[in-house]
């Protein structure tokens, strides 16, 4: 693997940091909030559907779906058999990583929810979340999005997959943000989160991968080899 492609993704890491930046220089969360709020709450916040499915069995599956990757590293199957052990190790560790990385930032928040918003019926006053230091008058601890998390925290198996096939690294990263995306609009919607948690949450999760596989592949280069050739993964 060359070096090129790491600087690419940096570049346009970068570029997607930016972009957030801009986001909140134009403010452009309370108006999204809005869409779904009304004076009297988010009419979609105890949703059957939002909760049980979109909140709860997200959050369960995803669970579910750590507890396989780390059983694949001792019994993997399919696509994970052509990975080395460092690789299927590194890829559950990414999982957790970015889950950890999203929370203890979360615990350090002081910006609250949505639906803490005194126009939505709460308590809070809206305080960007780079305004630090400041209060809301509310319970903060909403930024960023931590049910995202529940899919973007799989964004770091691209860079593990890219290294025995770059087109089912494609296939999982979009996956990834399809469900993180749908996760984190179904949050927005029940006055959980603003847009930019979900996208933040995106950039950690992606950031942290990218981190680990980067450290990854400098001090343990033979984790870049297959564990097996192409076509006995199949």
């Amino acid at each position: 693997m060359t070096r090129f492609p790491n600087f690419r993704l940096g570049v346009l890491t970068l570029l997607a940091l930016v972009a957030l930046m801009v986001w909140d220089v134009l403010g452009w969360d309370l108006p999204l909030a809005r869409l779904a709020g009304t004076p009297y709450g988010f009419p979609w916040r105890e949703n059957p559907f939002m909760v049980h499915v979109m909140h709860e069995g997200a959050r369960d599956l995803s669970w579910i779906v750590l507890f396989v990757l780390l059983a694949a590293i001792r019994w993997p199957f399919g696509i994970l058999r052509r990975l080395t052990r460092g690789g299927r190790v590194q890829l559950a560790l990414t999982v957790l990583a970015s889950v950890l990385a999203v929370s203890l930032i979360k615990q350090a928040s002081q910006t609250s929810c949505p639906w803490d918003l005194k126009e939505f019926g709460g308590m809070a006053r809206y305080v960007s979340h780079w305004s630090w230091g400041i209060g809301d008058g509310g319970p903060g601890g909403c930024f960023p999005a931590g049910h995202a998390s529940a899919a973007f925290a799989y964004l770091g198996g691209y860079f593990v997959l890219r290294r025995v096939s770059p087109r089912a690294a494609s296939i999982w990263l979009g996956v990834v943000l399809v469900v993180g995306l749908a996760l984190g609009v179904s949050q927005q919607m029940r006055g959980a989160h603003y847009t930019s948690h979900t996208l933040w949450t995106a950039w950690v999760c992606w950031v942290v991968g990218f981190a680990i596989d980067v450290v990854v592949t400098r001090f343990n280069p033979r984790t870049l080899k297959p564990a097996v050739p192409a076509h006995a993964g199949s």
